[in-house]
């Protein structure tokens, strides 16, 4: 059954002109490394700006809104890849979002108070505009309704995950409740909901439960895109190494491995100890690991946490490894996972629904709080001397890697 906003058909002889909210990452602003909804954001604006339809982005500020154009969105990807700065002149004190905010407001077409909002895109996009909001950011009633209020307007929004009401035990202070605002918001005005995965669609659905007014609810995979292999300017690791990528969370589980390899120091010589790299920034609520990553003794000796690595050089560090450890907790797609399944690199995972899902057999699955279970499977792998970014012993389980190209014909063929 269509959401509360929607109204009934329209002939419209102009394409409907899309409207990307972009307040996730603006947010993200000279932040570092994207995380994989940050890449969702990114990969529609890429997209919307490939495509011929009129695109226009929004983003909420701290003074209220502000509208780009096609050419203001594209400066902005400029800025977002790379090829361009944030900021200007005496803007290099301020924080990386002031920044970022400063750039929109030179960069906009228009820009308005909260109160004006529905007005603003009403004068500049009109009836029939499709809204994406595909980051979890500005995924407001306010936002959403305003949109309707132009005749004609679709709502169309990326919910990644119910981890928050699910695994609150997961989740920062305080955004449970919220999250449970946003998404009866979003059952309430949305017209098109898209989740990563079929698990993450049943989880939406049973917390939408028999409530009505309901929007349509499809999945479609992320696309992978593997960065060219680059130079981490340093000595490749020589001994066998493994590697497990994602923010330093509760759910993430890093507690196992740190237990592994407490083990592994306490049962094996020096030279025999494999290497662990954890590649993530530190997230919340994760106090006890933090307190071991600052003080373990094998610290920089077998166990190296790396907070920051662009994508070709981990590209590359992967590639090497004799396994992507992920033993993950939840997760609504996961993407470190299929990356290393699409370069052909063993995966050690959690038995998760998502990853029977998107990986079938191709993972070796390990209950996510048996240190004995990881602890002999890392060994052995270590002691198979397997060629790392061949096959990991499953010959033809290797699964298909979704691409961009296929999620865009599956969602846009929904609309």
């Amino acid at each position: 059954m269509p959401g509360a906003g929607t109204r009934p058909a329209t002939t419209i002889a102009e394409p409907r002109p899309r409207l990307l909210d972009v307040t996730r990452l603006i947010s993200r602003a000279g932040h570092g490394v994207l995380t994989g909804v940050d890449r969702v954001e990114l990969a529609y604006l890429k997209r919307f700006l490939a495509d011929t339809e009129p695109v226009f982005a929004i983003s909420r500020t701290t003074l209220g809104y502000v509208l780009l154009d096609r050419a203001g969105a594209g400066q902005l990807l400029r800025r977002l890849c790379g090829d361009a700065d944030w900021g200007r002149g005496f803007l290099w004190r301020q924080s990386p979002r002031a920044r970022g905010e400063a750039d929109l407001r030179r960069l906009c077409v228009a820009r308005c108070r909260p109160g004006g909002l529905a007005a603003m895109l009403g004068r500049y996009l009109g009836p029939g505009m499709v809204y994406f909001n595909v980051g979890h950011s500005n995924l407001t009633e306010a936002m959403m309704q305003a949109v309707h209020a132009q005749g004609a307007g679709r709502v169309v929004v990326f919910i990644h995950d119910t981890i928050p009401l699910d695994f609150p035990q997961f989740s920062g202070v305080g955004i449970p409740p919220k999250f449970r605002t946003r998404l009866e918001a979003v059952r309430r005005n949305a017209d098109l909901v898209i989740c990563p995965s079929d698990a993450s669609r049943r989880d939406v659905l049973r917390h939408f439960g028999e409530r009505l007014p309901q929007p349509k609810v499809i999945f479609a995979h992320p696309g992978i895109e593997i960065a060219p292999a680059g130079d981490s300017g340093e000595t490749e690791p020589v001994q066998p190494y493994f590697v497990t990528v994602g923010t330093i969370e509760p759910r993430k589980n890093h507690a196992l491995l740190l237990d592994v390899w407490e083990d592994l120091h306490a049962r094996l010589p020096a030279g025999q100890i494999p290497k662990l790299f954890i590649i993530g920034r530190r997230g919340w609520r994760n106090e006890a690991v933090f307190r071991r990553l600052n003080s373990a003794p094998y610290m920089g000796k077998t166990v190296f946490e790396i907070s920051d690595m662009a994508d070709g050089p981990l590209a590359r560090l992967v590639q090497g490894a004799r396994a992507l450890l992920f033993p993950s907790l939840a997760e609504g797609f996961g993407m470190p996972p299929v990356e290393a399944a699409a370069q052909g690199v063993p995966v050690i995972a959690t038995d998760l629904a998502v990853y029977r899902e998107t990986l079938g057999d191709y993972p070796v699955y390990l209950a996510g709080r048996d240190v004995y279970s990881w602890r002999n499977k890392i060994e052995e792998q270590v002691q198979s001397g397997q060629t790392p970014g061949g096959a990991h012993g499953k010959a033809g389980q290797k699964p298909t890697i979704p691409s961009w190209e296929g999620h865009f014909r599956h969602v846009l063929g929904n609309m």
